[in-house]
């Protein structure tokens, strides 16, 4: 009766056997997981910094599978796995097409399981399972649940044998997804605590015999360096970030975990866990050795190691038949001239929070706003998805709607909210988590600036009198009227506070709004980033 019941738990709970030769009892096998996360459905090779590591030109889907493939010749007991948002905020190519040239693009990859992450649910479940119908690989969400049913939205767990030996996969995306998401991508959702839920699903695994465990989660951290210095991919410096709290809780018979969330790279050893996470956009991935007993089927070893996506390799045949499908339909209107610029924008904050290229995206969010008289203009930094690179000692670059697109890809509608100045300073406070782990900066637009203290207690960030709409202080009871994202107006991010405004009014699709900013005002050119200040 129990083993029934183990095989009736095994089916449950996804078995797939990756065949190879039987070892003795007494041997050791090496297996090797290939992993990536934060694709975001970059088929194509990203311009500028974004597509590099340590301004080494990286990524692309054609060079990723050479790797990937070539990986795997060097040991047949090998699986590709991820770690969410793999798809979603994806440049045109994709985005178009509902994220199915990715689906195809992973397919072909022989992708093998992935967890969710917050970007899949962009547009809710219902959409996230059409997207990914065709997928020939598992999600995993063991802490997403139906609020009403108390079931999880996904499978919590997938084993997989690969030369002899079990191997179990816990999928998570963060607790905090429902930050990230409109109410109505995330109604009927619940998120749970992470290291909770992974180690009961550990534990469920355990009783299984399973004794390789896995944990792919959607969350993460970064190294801490000087900026512009060259970052390790395998390094470790000065790590910060809300997945330690949850690695330090795991059980130990999760010997490894593949992160995600965060877009850095980095191979860390933290509380007798390895973590890892190979960056975004297909840069890199880890190529993750682990020695198993074959006997006890527990991981003896384990060896990590960030592999850069170098472009010295032979583009995979099947990733350039899958662009070349999709591409001519896009390119149409993606090669479309819309603008130009005299310098780089840059996505990346400078020290107080603020980019040049969130600066521009703000200022589109202001002018589409104009004719509902709209005095300032926010942008979160989330929403901010790519450099805009000109080329070096060029004096001005043609800027295309591909370009924006894959700046802005997420087409939420921009909406004018009136809010008095004292609201207007409790959403500057709400981009300071409350537990001082992170800030989620808004981005400005030309014309507002204020002043905070990074150190100072919750609630008192912001320094009194600094908030200012064009050099005048803004009172406490002063009406404004703002424009910005229905993301954030529906509370994304955390920024509940937008939802208290009146007179809501609809103005604009965000990539129209900036297709449009950058028709009436090219050339443009970045400022002098001076509108947040950072005052300790």
């Amino acid at each position: 009766m129990k083993q029934l019941l183990q095989r009736v738990a095994l089916f449950a709970i996804g078995l797939t056997t990756i065949t190879q030769p039987a070892l003795a009892a007494d041997r050791q096998v090496l297996v090797q997981l290939l992993a990536i996360n934060d694709f975001h459905g970059h088929l194509e090779t990203v311009e500028g910094p974004d597509g590099a590591v340590n301004k080494v030109p990286a990524g692309g889907a054609e060079y990723l599978a050479t790797h990937l493939r070539n990986a795997m010749k060097q040991n047949p007991n090998s699986i590709v796995i991820g770690a969410g948002d793999l798809m979603g905020a994806s440049p045109l190519l994709s985005g178009t097409f509902r994220d199915k040239p990715t689906v195809k693009a992973l397919n072909a990859m022989k992708m093998g399981v992935t967890s969710i992450g917050n970007h899949e649910l962009d547009n809710g479940p219902a959409e996230f399972f059409r997207r990914s119908k065709s997928a020939r690989y598992p999600y995993l969400a063991a802490n997403i649940i139906d609020t009403a049913t108390r079931k999880t939205l996904l499978p919590s767990t997938k084993i997989v044998k690969i030369g002899g030996v079990r191997i179990g996969f816990i999928g998570e995306t963060l607790e905090g997804t429902d930050k990230m998401l409109p109410p109505s991508s995330q109604k009927g959702l619940g998120f749970l605590e992470e290291s909770g839920v992974a180690n009961a699903e550990a534990a469920k695994l355990e009783a299984l015999g399973v004794r390789a465990i896995v944990l792919l989660i959607h969350q993460g951290g970064g190294q801490t360096v000087e900026k512009g210095a060259l970052v390790d991919p395998n390094g470790c410096a000065g790590f910060t970030g809300e997945i330690i709290g949850v690695v330090e809780k795991l059980s130990p018979s999760i010997k490894v975990v593949v992160s995600a969330h965060s877009h850095n790279f980095y191979n860390c050893e933290i509380a007798g866990h390895r973590l890892t996470s190979a960056g975004s956009f297909g840069r890199l991935y880890t190529n993750i050795g682990l020695t198993i007993d074959a006997k006890s089927g527990e991981i003896a070893k384990v060896d990590a190691r960030n592999m850069v996506v170098t472009h010295d390799v032979a583009r995979d045949p099947k990733q350039t038949a899958i662009i070349a499908k999709y591409k001519p339909a896009v390119d149409r209107f993606a090669a479309r001239i819309v603008g130009s610029v005299t310098g780089t924008l840059e996505r990346s904050n400078n020290a107080a929070g603020e980019s040049s290229m969130g600066d521009i995206i703000a200022d589109a969010a202001l002018f589409a706003g104009a004719d509902h008289h709209a005095q300032i203009g926010f942008v979160n930094s989330g929403g901010v998805r790519a450099t805009i690179q000109i080329p070096e000692g060029a004096a001005k670059r043609d800027v295309t709607y591909g370009d924006l697109y894959t700046a802005q890809p997420f087409g939420n509608h921009l909406t004018v909210v009136t809010l008095t100045g004292d609201e207007i300073r409790q959403v500057l406070e709400q981009q300071f988590r409350t537990d001082g782990s992170y800030t989620r900066y808004l981005q400005v637009s030309n014309g507002f600036s204020y002043s905070y203290r990074a150190t100072a207690p919750q609630g008192q960030h912001i320094v009194e009198g600094s908030i200012k709409l064009n050099g005048q202080p803004i009172a406490p009871d002063q009406q404004v009227v703002v424009s910005t994202s229905d993301f954030v107006i529906n509370g994304g991010d955390g920024f509940t506070v937008f939802g208290k405004g009146r007179d809501q009014t609809t103005v604009a699709l965000d990539i129209d709004a900036l297709v449009r900013y950058f028709e009436t005002h090219s050339p443009v050119a970045p400022g002098p980033q001076n509108r947040i200040t950072k005052v300790d």
